[in-house]
């Protein structure tokens, strides 16, 4: 009993250490959407606006109006699908050859995703360009998804192979026992049991290819074919005032697609990798 009371005053304190960070995490996020409902005048004075009770739609408007928002937007979701859909089908083989097989050159395979892996992308900008231009490329959503499969590609498929990894070998053996062929034992047991893996891979492929700037950046130098990000930055003006409302807005929009694509698979996150394996 007296170790239970003990424990109650720690229990507490990290509990409300726990909420505390929580708060820091969050409030970035809220004055973001709050100060998206905000007129210009009430932004740009100095005391602080905590809750936009007299909030306007107008920055959302404004950004709906843009049709630059409607192009970016189309960029986005395009260099998304298609590095998202390349790059786990690749880390997928890959990772399925490592855990499963044994060849030579397994071992240097590994480690060479690791070194790739630690290489800085801005060491890479100036080669990829040129690689890019010589393909004709350059400010092509194609071109964009190459370079970010090979930013996601490594980690990707460091990831997947411990979740295939995870999985014992054992419960395709007792497949095949049954009478199915190998790869029909794969697909019918061990495969489902990767969808937590997939989902995984690709919450932090999706998050990659929405988010990134610097490599789009140098990529896409046509105004006419910027992402979401490159949109975003174009609305900061350097020579006068910057609707800092209209920021807020876009930027708000942008998030949007990223806590629905989160929802949508977080039961697959939170699943356990074989939690139904042993069962029956």
């Amino acid at each position: 009993m007296t170790a239970t009371r003990g424990r109650r005053p720690v229990r507490w304190l990290l509990g409300t250490l726990a909420v505390v960070l929580a708060l820091v995490w969050v409030f970035p996020i809220y004055w973001m959407i709050s100060s998206a409902f905000l007129p210009t005048n009430r932004l740009r004075t100095a005391e602080p606006t905590f809750f936009p009770t007299d909030g306007t739609l107008a920055n959302f408007r404004r950004v709906f109006a843009d049709p630059d928002f409607y192009s970016s937007f189309k960029v986005s979701l395009g260099v998304t699908v298609l590095t998202l859909v390349v790059a786990i089908l690749f880390a997928f083989v890959a990772a399925l050859a490592v855990s499963r097989f044994r060849f030579r050159g397994r071992k240097s395979f590994v480690v060479t995703i690791l070194v790739v892996q630690m290489i800085p992308a801005e060491g890479l900008f100036i080669s990829q360009y040129r690689m890019l231009d010589d393909w004709n490329l350059v400010n092509s959503v194609l071109g964009l998804s190459i370079v970010y499969v090979a930013a996601v590609l490594p980690f990707t498929i460091w990831m997947l192979r411990g979740f295939v990894g995870g999985i014992p070998i054992e419960l395709e053996e007792a497949a095949m026992v049954d009478g199915l062929s190998r790869t029909g034992a794969f697909f019918r047991i061990t495969f489902p049991l990767l969808a937590p893996g997939l989902v995984a891979s690709g919450v932090y492929g999706f998050l990659q290819a929405w988010n990134e700037y610097t490599l789009a950046l140098v990529v896409m130098t046509d105004p006419g074919e910027r992402t979401l990000p490159l949109w975003l930055q174009g609305l900061v003006e350097a020579n006068r005032a910057t609707d800092w409302g209209v920021v807020m807005a876009g930027a708000t929009l942008i998030a949007v697609p990223v806590i629905v694509f989160f929802l949508f698979v977080q039961k697959r996150l939170s699943a356990g990798l074989v939690s139904g394996a042993v069962k029956g």
